[in-house]
């Protein structure tokens, strides 16, 4: 897939695969393409070229691009960055929207979605909010309810741009336990855009990294992260070494005070 903005590519040939009970971490500094490629797999942002494939390999396998928006809302669902606070609902209102692919032709008919409803607000931890005003939530509460909205569309894939933002390290974490359980148990494929490299060590099962918008390693944790190929990426010093009480990657950025701190050491 290529991407342009205002006839500028800014998303090169990127080529992408996102697996059943897979989660896969797009990373890389600002600007280097990561919810434009995401958006653009949403169809939230038009592709100069390329192809989409759902279900490749399979009897259903489907244009992504030649779906209805409701045959498409039926498959793939997206948590957008920077969603508007709307007046006067409340957050049961917000996650039933989520629903609407399944609704018949007047959404009238939804006989799974009450039940469905239930169960995915119960899953984000805002059941207790159901009846409260999204205007009278912090950041981090409506973050969820936007979640569980996309949940309620039961779909294969779920797309989750930068999803741990406004949020606490409390919710944080049980954000991603909840992405890995989505893999594990429902056998979702889910892409998701991070900023902390920690963070998609914990959760993902495969890395994309890209820079400049494009793809420069895809793989492992263990393929991916590598001192040499991070510092170069992001212009700066990056240490990689081992979680002694996880077993997981761990990173460390070293700035200019860092390196004095080493210095200092070294010569004591």
């Amino acid at each position: 897939m290529t991407v342009s903005y205002d006839g500028t590519d800014v998303v090169h040939d990127a080529g992408l695969v996102l697996r059943p009970g897979d989660v896969t971490a797009l990373v890389g500094p600002n600007g280097s393409g990561k919810s434009t490629l995401l958006r653009s797999i949403a169809r939230l942002q038009g592709a100069r070229s390329g192809t989409l494939t759902l279900d490749a390999g399979s009897p259903d396998a489907a244009d992504g691009f030649g779906l209805t928006t409701r045959q498409f809302a039926r498959r793939v669902a997206l948590l957008t960055q920077g969603r508007p606070t709307p007046g006067g609902l409340t957050v049961r209102d917000v996650v039933e929207f989520g629903r609407y692919p399944h609704r018949g032709r007047w959404g009238r008919t939804d006989p799974e979605g009450a039940a469905v409803v239930a169960r995915v607000m119960a899953l984000t931890g805002v059941d207790g909010l159901a009846e409260r005003g999204v205007d009278q939530l912090s950041g981090g509460q409506l973050q969820r309810v936007w979640l569980a909205g996309c949940l309620a569309q039961q779909t294969g894939v779920l797309l989750l741009d930068e999803p741990t933002t406004y949020l606490d390290l409390r919710y944080q974490v049980e954000l991603l336990d909840l992405m890995r359980d989505l893999a594990d148990d429902s056998g979702i494929a889910v892409g998701v855009v991070l900023h902390d490299l920690d963070q998609a060590a914990a959760v993902a099962d495969r890395i994309a990294l890209l820079h400049a918008g494009r793809i420069v390693a895809d793989g492992t944790p263990e393929d991916v992260l590598r001192p040499a190929l991070l510092s170069e990426t992001y212009g700066i010093r990056i240490d990689v070494d081992t979680d002694p009480l996880t077993g997981r990657l761990r990173t460390r950025a070293l700035g200019r005070h860092h390196s004095r701190s080493e210095r200092l050491h070294s010569t004591s």
